[in-house]
């Protein structure tokens, strides 16, 4: 899974818990600890599911549901809401705003996974999905498997975390930045020329990989290549 995450939650130990439980679940998390700081992070990076706390120093999370929602570029962003308040007439205010799923504290880490999952699958299955498919390319997460027209094609991690990036956003334009900040991260610098060596890099092992296998070739003419010796001969 390489879906992109936003934590935000002022408890900072909570924060902590929620960040490093998502990450070791493949997630790539960002957090903050202020409602303000949430429309910039969005433009910046645009999350596939944000963990929204209710009870925010500043902007409540109600409010921040209500912003993201108000907007036509962010309206679709799904958002779990996390909140003290378990009363039914709290809950019923919380997915009236926009939240997509309401969870109470104290709760189940496991479960608040779970449920992330459940709303990840349900509106951008991309984000989740072990097998990623466009065209004649296929992407394994599992396996960390890449294949065009039936043929491996390898990759070093960093051009897999690249192409898997690309495949589960298909026909979005990223800026060198953008693409810095998702595949290698923002806590670690990295020349913005990087970014067009390994595009270049990820291209040409396209390439190769859309290109005629030639033992295939052969056989599909009617002959077998003996590949120990070099020699071919009709079928």
């Amino acid at each position: 899974m390489s879906a992109s995450l936003l934590i935000v939650e002022d408890e900072e130990p909570l924060q902590i818990l929620l960040s490093y439980n998502f990450s070791a679940e493949g997630y790539r998390v960002r957090q903050t600890a202020q409602g303000e700081d949430v429309a910039r992070l969005v433009q910046e990076e645009r999350p596939d599911l944000i963990i929204l706390d209710w009870m925010l120093p500043g902007i409540s999370g109600i409010e921040v549901c209500r912003m993201l929602r108000a907007k036509p570029e962010t309206r679709s962003i799904p958002v779990i809401m996390l909140t003290a308040r378990g009363e039914e007439a709290e809950k019923i205010r919380g997915l009236a705003t926009g939240a997509d799923d309401y969870v109470v504290k104290p709760f189940s880490v496991p479960e608040l996974l779970a449920r992330a999952r459940t709303v990840l699958r349900r509106v951008n299955p991309e984000a989740v999905a072990d097998v990623l498919t466009i065209g004649d390319i296929m992407l394994d997460r599992v396996a960390r498997r890449v294949s065009r027209n039936r043929r491996d094609v390898n990759l070093s991690p960093t051009e897999f975390r690249l192409l898997e990036h690309l495949m589960q956003t298909p026909g979005r334009v990223y800026a060198r930045s953008q693409l810095l900040d998702a595949v290698w991260g923002r806590d670690i610098y990295v020349d913005e020329r990087t970014v067009d060596v390994h595009v270049g890099r990820l291209r040409k092992s396209l390439q190769r990989g859309r290109e005629p296998d030639p033992i295939r070739t052969v056989r599909g003419m009617g002959y077998a290549f003996d590949e120990r010796f070099g020699r071919t001969g009709r079928n």
